[in-house]
């Protein structure tokens, strides 16, 4: 039998293949603050999510992360 290869984008977009909107949210809530493991994933969910918004939601989005990140408050790693 031949081996299958997949992109780590087709992998995940499998894993998530069927799922209903409780399982997805919960996916997502699990990998929130989990392991960096899960990063990736979270990242091909957020381009399939991305690619689907019209810009006005789009500069939403870019809009809170600007925010959040503002909150952070961090100091250059180069001084």
């Amino acid at each position: 039998m031949p081996a299958i290869t997949l992109t780590l984008r087709e992998a995940i977009m499998h894993k998530i293949n069927g799922k209903d909107e409780a399982a997805l949210g919960d996916m997502i809530e699990g990998s929130i603050d989990a392991q960096e493991a899960a990063l990736p994933g979270l990242g091909v969910v957020f381009e399939m999510i991305w690619k689907n918004l019209d810009n006005a939601k789009q500069n939403e989005l870019v809009s809170v992360l600007k925010k959040q990140v503002d909150a952070l408050n961090l100091k250059p790693l180069n001084q």
